[in-house]
């Protein structure tokens, strides 16, 4: 395990989905090689940011953190309190006055490269992986869920700072728009080897924690206890399974207005169609066998063999 230290961040996020310059206002000016101001927004000792690819359970992991920090209280609005920090709805100064007004410890989600963002040591850092086909056929299923009119009306209100994009229904077949994903690395959204990657080579600093869908599914009380260990937090023994019983995902898909990105009315089904099967594993179902196999081989040759199997099983059968 290697010393928790700064890792500094060496560059923007030219994407239509982000506006990375909000690390710049949460970072003191030595963290980066950027020309930054200072300013009384900095990390906070404690602070948790959860990092993932898109479609990857970071929703989920939000939902965990909060009924850690809130001791099983049911009625936690984490859509509210925990932003996507680095998105580009709402703005900058809305998301960073939201933060600075927190008395209690915060937790806030990215989708960024580790290295297009601030690692302090005073934070701690969690990353979830998934396969990626399960993860594109996710998105699939997310562009599907989405209410048109109310992101067209999102994106009209979106900001100088880069506007949220209306992303259309998929205009491809399922099988088609998995494979034109693979080749366009992320396409539509954002590129996912750079992202995995980014965050694998970090998977020994003292103060990120990787974990995975995979064995979130497999064993939900025992990684829930993993991480509030690894956050420090302390938690009465006639809390766990309150606790425990607002993580499944029965629980979050009926109770979704509380968890649903932009509110329930960005979402069909008033956002729990934003909650679609919750498990792994479809596309062996589901996917042609020259796809799999074509997503096998790249995952490899972007990853390496060790990272590309954390991503397609997680711990549970890597270790």
């Amino acid at each position: 395990m290697i010393s928790q230290h700064v890792r500094k961040k060496t560059r923007e996020y030219p994407n239509r989905f982000f506006d990375s310059s909000v690390w710049n206002d949460l970072a003191p000016v030595s963290y980066t090689h950027l020309t930054l101001p200072t300013n009384d927004l900095a990390l906070r000792r404690g602070d948790i940011v959860i990092a993932s690819y898109a479609k990857a359970g970071t929703t989920w992991l939000q939902q965990i953190v909060a009924q850690l920090i809130f001791g099983g209280e049911p009625n936690i609005d984490v859509s509210a309190i925990s932003p996507w920090v680095d998105g580009v709805y709402p703005d900058k100064a809305t998301k960073l006055a939201l933060l600075k007004a927190q008395s209690h410890r915060r937790f806030m989600k990215t989708h960024l490269p580790a290295d297009a963002l601030v690692t302090s040591p005073l934070a701690r850092y969690l990353y979830i992986g998934r396969d990626g086909r399960d993860m594109a056929l996710s998105l699939y299923d997310h562009q599907c869920a989405v209410s048109q009119d109310a992101q067209a009306r999102l994106h009209a209100n979106g900001g100088k700072s880069g506007k949220l994009r209306v992303v259309s229904p998929p205009g491809l077949p399922r099988d088609a728009y998995v494979a034109h994903w693979l080749e366009y690395d992320g396409a539509p959204f954002w590129p996912l080897w750079e992202n995995v990657r980014s965050w694998w080579e970090r998977r020994e600093d003292a103060n990120v924690l990787l974990l995975h869908y995979a064995d979130l599914l497999d064993d939900l009380p025992g990684q829930i206890r993993l991480i509030a260990a690894f956050l420090g937090i302390t938690v009465a023994q006639d809390r766990w399974d309150a606790i425990v019983a607002h993580c499944r995902f029965d629980y979050m898909r009926q109770h979704a207005a509380r968890y649903v990105p932009q509110g329930t009315g960005l979402w069909r089904e008033d956002g729990k169609a934003f909650f679609n099967q919750g498990r792994i594993g479809r596309w062996r179902e589901v996917l042609p066998a020259e796809l799999n196999t074509a997503y096998s081989r790249r995952a490899e040759a972007e990853l390496g063999r060790d990272a590309a199997q954390w991503l397609a099983h997680g711990q549970t059968q890597t270790s």
